[in-house]
């Protein structure tokens, strides 16, 4: 076998020996990293530390990943990857190659991006051309000129009728020639005015006509660059090969063909864990298990954290992992097992027409894709089978404990859910909050505003996005400061998914994650958010309801 440990199979430099090798491979949407993959990434942030001419660019921040590897003669090791391009290049020596190298200078991509930047220039060309410019400037001018000529000749037509009326209900009362006269001047005018306004319409249209030769001309690079990226696209992922530990193989194409979208989305089959896998399988390395982590800057509409773990991404990497992965052993979905769990929320309060429940942490709202997994509405609907309606007035996330407002009639859910809409339900959070890099010099109190959406690459994690986010309103009051932790109290002034969580772990919000969270901050025993307090009108009697329940922690 050709000999493959140096510059990529890496040997742990520190005694590994006595880490017991994991049974099954990670899952890699949710995972605590295996002891092995904690040296392997020690290791590699103290390589990328000693790259100083990489420091400006990673500092803005890059996902690198590392597989503990195994080869045929039983020795262990690791690889190392970064997500993308590093330094203008995909092919550093001390991590795996790309799939696919589309960086080659004479390689197809290179040569046809060219050409679609030739068409790029030629649309500029033709959009910032002088006679075209000068053409839709006139367009605009003589627009202007004629609306206003209009204008001053349908005023003045309305002047010599309100003339002519007077005329007539004067005194003497016109001749009969007289009124003749006025009615020809009347049918004079108009028609003036008509001739007028199909002068100046004909004057535009030919304007438009000559400006229509132009964006044609425009139209048609645009088109044809469309095609080129298309054709280009799909025969780029046709490249991306993808193995699995099946020795089966299948190209981007084929296995987005599957999905919703059933087109690869730009990046795909270029993040750390499928080139990892990839280089695995070609060199007969058996995978262990994986690990990704942040190094640098967090972006500005995701949350990272520098030197956190994180899953790996959703949009682009599920579908290939489906497929790469198969053949190797994979550990459960620890979050399905969560869901499982057999504790019950408890009954706070409760009278005739509605209840608030303590939901534990690791409980459904909801069910979800898991016919088996344990849910708050599935226990409410066993506890009250007469119950009509949604029963759920509002929900927490899975990993948030606290209080959950349930209405036992259709109408008490319809008048409770329209205070959540009218924002006249006071509630009141809990948290604890990890100190890091990206914390803000913190006011005691103040008010976070960030708006957030759905992130439609990684799901289920939310990004702050000024073009495309929902507003999102969140007060808060720290309460206390430790030298690792903050605890503080959040006042939701709306409901966006993940509100709290991102407004606290995001650099322009609080920069502090929340204890245990896994998405936007580092993982613990569980995550540190309850709604302890909520306060609501009674729909029937009309009084306010505070109900409280103090977090375990």
């Amino acid at each position: 076998m050709t000999q493959i440990y140096e510059p990529i199979f890496h040997l742990f430099s520190r005694p590994a020996a006595h880490v017991p090798l994991p049974e099954k491979f990670t899952y890699p949407f949710h995972y605590t990293p295996h002891p092995l993959c904690v040296l392997a990434a020690e290791e590699v942030k103290r390589y990328i530390g000693s790259r100083k001419e990489w420091e400006a660019e990673l500092s803005l921040g890059k996902m690198f990943g590392v597989l503990a590897v195994q080869d045929e003669q039983g020795t262990v090791g690791y690889l190392a990857a970064f997500s993308g391009n590093l330094a203008g290049r995909n092919d550093h020596p001390y991590f795996v190659p790309p799939v696919y190298d589309l960086l080659q200078p004479q390689g197809f991509f290179k040569i046809e991006e060219e050409q679609i930047s030739a068409i790029n220039s030629r649309i500029k060309e033709l959009e910032t051309d002088a006679a075209y410019v000068n053409l839709q400037e006139k367009l605009k001018v003589e627009t202007q000129q004629a609306a206003e000529a209009l204008q001053e000749a349908k005023t003045a037509l309305k002047a010599a009728k309100q003339a002519r009326d007077m005329r007539r209900q004067s005194s003497p009362a016109p001749s009969e020639e007289e009124q003749a006269a006025m009615i020809e001047e009347s049918r004079f005018r108009k028609a003036e005015v008509k001739r007028m306004e199909r002068k100046a319409q004909a004057r535009l249209e030919a304007l438009k006509a000559e400006i229509e030769v132009h964006e044609e001309a425009i139209r048609e690079q645009k088109a044809e660059r469309k095609e080129r990226s298309a054709a280009l696209q799909q025969k780029l992922f046709g490249r991306f090969r993808m193995l699995n530990a099946k020795g089966e193989v299948k190209d981007l194409c084929s296995i987005f063909a599957q999905t919703v979208g059933k087109v690869p989305p730009a990046g795909a089959g270029e993040c750390a864990l499928p080139k990892l896998l990839q280089y695995a399988y070609l060199h007969k390395l058996k995978p262990l298990a994986m690990a990704e982590f942040w190094w640098g800057g967090s972006p500005k509409t995701e949350i990272r954290c520098h030197g956190h773990y994180y899953p790996s991404c959703k949009g682009k990497c599920e579908p290939i992992l489906q497929h790469m992965l198969r053949g190797l052993e994979i550990d459960e979905n620890p979050l399905l097992a969560q869901s499982m769990g057999t504790e019950e929320p408890e009954t706070v309060f409760e009278d005739e027409w509605l209840a608030v429940i303590n939901k534990p942490p690791g409980m459904l709202s909801v069910p979800g894709k898991s016919e088996e997994a344990n849910c708050v509405y599935r226990f409410i609907r066993e506890k009250y089978p007469k119950a009509t309606g949604p029963l759920l007035v509002h929900r927490l996330d899975m990993a948030t404990s606290g209080l959950l407002l349930i209405a036992k009639s259709k109408e008490i859910h319809r008048q409770l859910q329209a205070q959540f809409e009218q924002r006249t339900v006071k509630k009141r959070y809990i948290a604890l909050l990890d100190r890091s890099e990206n914390e803000r010099l913190l006011k005691q109190s103040g008010r976070i505003e960030l708006p957030i959406c759905l992130d439609p690459l990684d799901r289920p994690r939310q990004i702050v996005s000024r073009e495309h986010g929902k507003p999102a309103v969140t007060d808060y009051r720290i309460l206390e400061i430790s030298e690792k932790q903050i605890r503080v109290h959040f006042f939701p002034l709306t409901g966006r998914t993940h509100q709290l969580r991102v407004h606290a772990a995001h650099p322009q919000g609080l920069g502090c994650p929340i204890t245990g969270d896994t998405l936007y901050g580092k993982k613990a025993d569980r995550l540190y958010l309850h709604a302890e307090y909520i306060e609501f009108r009674h729909p029937v009697n009309g009084k306010r309801v505070c109900v409280e329940k103090t977090a375990d922690f």
